[in-house]
């Protein structure tokens, strides 16, 4: 076993390798302040009881809305929602200006997404800190979904992946 330091460029390039699925988060304070971002950090963590977890970086700039508003929506992209994805990532002052017409209120005033692959409306069950990120994880209290293929994140890059059946 080696006890030399690692390289963090090196391991996120190999953490590269394990494709994901792309997901919008978002939530809304209880002062009216919306939030929104891309990740590839989620995950299902329970059936009985419905839990998902979801990690963002202890220094990001939405982290306190996320801690404030005891609600947020996962929204799974599919294939041919890059343009979501890239859109998100991004700082603005109102990302969901251009999206008003496909923005709903969902549970805790959260602004929910249409024509997604898959939501997921959950209330903040805890947040804990590990390493230089946070986890989130919520109780599931609503969810939908499709059959569309996913949208997915490689190596630093998307990729549409069209399912077989």
């Amino acid at each position: 076993m080696s006890t030399s330091p690692i390289d963090s460029r090196e391991l996120r390039n190999a953490l590269g390798r394990f494709a994901t699925g792309v997901c919008v988060v978002t939530t809304r304070t209880d002062a009216g302040r919306k939030a929104a971002l891309t990740i590839n950090s989620f995950c299902s963590v329970s059936l009985d009881p419905p839990l998902v977890a979801w990690y963002l970086n202890d220094k990001a700039p939405s982290l306190p809305v996320f801690r404030d508003s005891g609600y947020f929506a996962v929204h799974v992209l599919a294939a041919g929602q890059q343009d979501l994805a890239t859109h998100f990532a991004r700082s603005a002052e109102d990302k969901f200006a251009p999206f008003s017409e496909r923005v709903q209120a969902g549970l805790g005033d959260v602004p929910v997404l249409g024509d997604m692959l898959a939501c997921f409306e959950c209330r903040t069950s805890s947040i804990e800190t590990y390493g230089d990120h946070v986890m989130i994880l919520g109780h599931v209290e609503r969810f939908h979904y499709g059959s569309e293929s996913p949208l997915l994140f490689h190596a630093g890059r998307f990729l549409e992946h069209s399912a077989t059946a």
